[in-house]
């Protein structure tokens, strides 16, 4: 019996990770390639059709293709000048899909599809205004309205992120100064716990560690230990997590907010400072309507899930 899946794709700066989805969201092929080794997207695309090899597209049929990538346009399909990978310029990356799987073909950022993701396969397949934060390295986000993605006119909305939440603050990589990721993610903790331990005499383990050996893990394990830095870093990144959440509710006044990412996984040492920060910063008519929920996605399938899950969605409009 022929089953139909859709082609999930992650593309990362390091490796690209692809997976055959069903609708279900059950995986029945994976594999992932080293993204730097191909200058030519073209040749990755291609790689990607010789790795699934001809006897699993014969046996599948293919509905569509989903990929999630850094800088990702929905509307054209593109990878837009991504900082984090070797193409430079404008890459018509679902064209080259389309072209090589003769399947229609979809591109996003990352955060958005992860949000399809949820959507589809998570915590919110009953909500229908829901945000989805994404706390790694950076900071990105999916912004859920009835039903649908908010893309904006340029197809690049939703850049949480790239809020300014404090004024002359730490250097981001946009070439702006004080973004709240450089506050709410892995890299943002880091930098807190080292400003923490330079400003102050208080006893930490995390003194013996050198910063770039630093790790979200390693702060959290130190945290749950009573390390008192460890724990001041949590609270910090959560009063500024917390207060943006508070003023994009007033925006788009979700029903849920889904934290994602290395960091949400820390549990309630960043859930409860978030949402103590998000509730006591809430305009009045939005009091006790927003949840702060964990994502249901598993954190080594969630990129590929969502990829797959746009592909679905979009297939599934036409």
């Amino acid at each position: 019996m022929v089953k139909q899946v859709v082609l999930g794709v992650d593309i990362g700066g390091t490796n690209t990770t692809f997976a055959l989805v069903d609708k279900e969201g059950r995986i029945s092929f994976k594999d992932n390639i080293p993204t730097r080794q191909y200058s030519d997207a073209r040749n990755l695309v291609r790689k990607i059709k010789e790795s699934l090899g001809a006897e699993l597209l014969a046996n599948d049929r293919l509905m569509g293709v989903g990929v999630g990538a850094p800088n990702g346009n929905f509307y054209n399909g593109t990878i837009e000048f991504a900082p984090n990978l070797q193409w430079t310029g404008i890459i018509p990356l679902a064209r080259y899909f389309q072209e090589e799987f003769k399947a229609p073909s979809y591109l996003t950022n990352d955060a958005n599809a992860a949000a399809v993701g949820e959507m589809i396969f998570g915590n919110t397949k009953n909500i229908k205004d829901f945000i989805m934060v994404t706390l790694g390295t950076g900071l990105g986000s999916g912004i859920v309205v009835n039903g649908q993605i908010l893309y904006g006119h340029d197809g690049f909305a939703g850049e949480l992120g790239h809020v300014i939440v404090k004024e002359n603050g730490r250097q981001c990589g946009c070439g702006r100064k004080g973004c709240l990721e450089t506050y709410a993610s892995v890299t943002g903790i880091k930098t807190t716990v080292v400003e923490l331990l330079e400003s102050s005499n208080i006893e930490s383990e995390l003194r013996g560690f050198k910063v770039v050996d630093l790790s979200g893990k390693i702060i959290e394990q130190a945290a749950v230990n009573g390390d008192e830095i460890a724990q001041k870093a949590f609270g910090i990144t959560g009063e500024y997590l917390g207060k943006a959440l508070a003023n994009i509710i007033a925006i788009t006044s979700p029903k849920a907010i889904v934290l994602f990412g290395g960091l949400a996984q820390s549990g309630d040492l960043i859930f409860k400072p978030t949402e103590y920060f998000m509730n006591k910063n809430l305009l009045k008519i939005y009091e006790k309507k927003v949840k702060l929920i964990p994502s249901a996605l598993k954190s080594n399938e969630a990129a590929l899930l969502g990829a797959a899950a746009l592909a679905w969605k979009e297939t599934a409009n036409k």
